[in-house]
């Protein structure tokens, strides 16, 4: 019953090449993050010497839970995460518009791609980064209008 629908999502992924040229397999590859948080700090663009500008930021996501051991859903103790996720904006008008409008404490959606780097601190010593880089971001006014088109559209 899952099959045919999951081969067909799986084949728009991947492509073959003729098994007569070669038997390599070409295959995409997805990297996708969607975050909905609140910003943690205004926004700083920076340029290093030689290269464009970006548009830097932190978001911070929550999670919640319950805890206990009650089947009842109203028992327990309610429990919070908080992560926090580096967004660099790089994309000219995009970045230029995050930078102006974005502030600390508003509640944005961000999309983008997820990379992993390395940089040198002042103390000389090599240390890992996380970053999302942002391909879309959006307000929480403009969330609730898109939810409210995709509820119409649907009736």
């Amino acid at each position: 019953m899952f099959r045919r629908p999951v081969l067909q999502v799986f084949h728009q992924f991947v492509r073959r090449e003729s098994e007569i040229a070669s038997s390599l397999v070409l295959e995409r590859s997805l990297n996708r993050v969607q975050l909905l948080g609140r910003v943690g700090q205004d926004p700083v663009m920076r340029q290093v010497e030689g290269k464009n500008p970006v548009t830097i930021f932190s978001l911070a996501t929550n999670e919640m839970w319950r805890s206990g051991e009650s089947e009842a859903y109203q028992m327990g103790d309610v429990s919070q995460k908080t992560t926090w996720h580096r967004i660099s904006v790089f994309r000219p008008g995009l970045r230029d518009v995050a930078y102006q409008y974005v502030k600390k404490g508003s509640r944005i959606y961000v999309e983008g791609k997820v990379d992993y780097g390395e940089y040198t601190d002042k103390n000389n010593v090599r240390r890992q980064a996380t970053t999302i880089i942002a391909a879309a971001i959006l307000d929480h006014e403009t969330i609730f209008r898109m939810e409210d088109r995709r509820s119409w559209d649907l009736r």
